[in-house]
């Protein structure tokens, strides 16, 4: 290929390019966007961003307050429970106690027990009432009708109390207590607990 001819094709490629570039510029649109207005001070906005807005929402503060207070709760109540539970379960056994030692105080004092000196006067009902009392410890009330005492001679053989106060008779000793709950939503009326005992008259 010739020079010449080189440099005429070169001339119109650079015309052509020349042409489109001019074509293209006119049919270029440019559009001009507007600045976004600045949020003013007193629009109640902390931050113009919405997402950083939506963080701050996402934060955890008092979510431990809350816990605590569901758990203290929970936690309360089991304490208190035990505590009430632990309580009724002394007074069952102070009632099994006290049932059993009163038969065996009832038991040598029969209608023959001031022969050999051993008493002064044969037990009656209220005389197992009082020294129930008297075994009664400190935060139990040892009077009616929160402590109830009842004594029973039963006949051999028989299962029907009567005025047997001899050797070989039975005598009966049951022991029963209202006990209240100190936590209201366990039980709000009082539960009875009660304990019986009986054993054979010796003298």
């Amino acid at each position: 290929m010739s020079r010449q001819l080189e440099s005429h094709i070169v001339s119109c490629v650079r015309s052509a390019m020349i042409r489109f570039a001019n074509v293209a510029a006119r049919r270029k649109q440019v559009y001009h966007f507007p600045r976004p207005a600045p949020l003013r001070r007193d629009s109640g906005f902390r931050n113009a961003c919405p997402v950083l807005g939506l963080q701050n929402l996402k934060g955890e503060n008092g979510s431990n307050l809350i816990e605590y207070a569901l758990v203290f709760m929970f936690l309360m109540s089991m304490l208190l429970g035990i505590v009430d539970f632990g309580r009724a379960l002394y007074t069952y056994h102070f009632l099994s106690n006290a049932a059993r030692e009163a038969t065996r105080w009832a038991a040598v004092r029969g209608n023959t027990c001031t022969n050999d000196g051993s008493c002064t006067a044969a037990a009656t009902e209220d005389d197992i009432e009082t020294y129930v009392k008297n075994i009664t410890p400190s935060g139990l009330n040892p009077n009616p009708p929160d402590l109830t005492t009842t004594a029973c001679w039963l006949p051999p053989g028989s299962t029907t109390c009567g005025a047997c106060n001899a050797p070989g008779c039975t005598v009966q000793v049951q022991v029963k207590y209202n006990f209240t709950f100190v936590v209201p939503f366990i039980r709000t009326t009082p539960l009875t607990l009660s304990s019986s005992s009986e054993m054979i008259i010796v003298h």
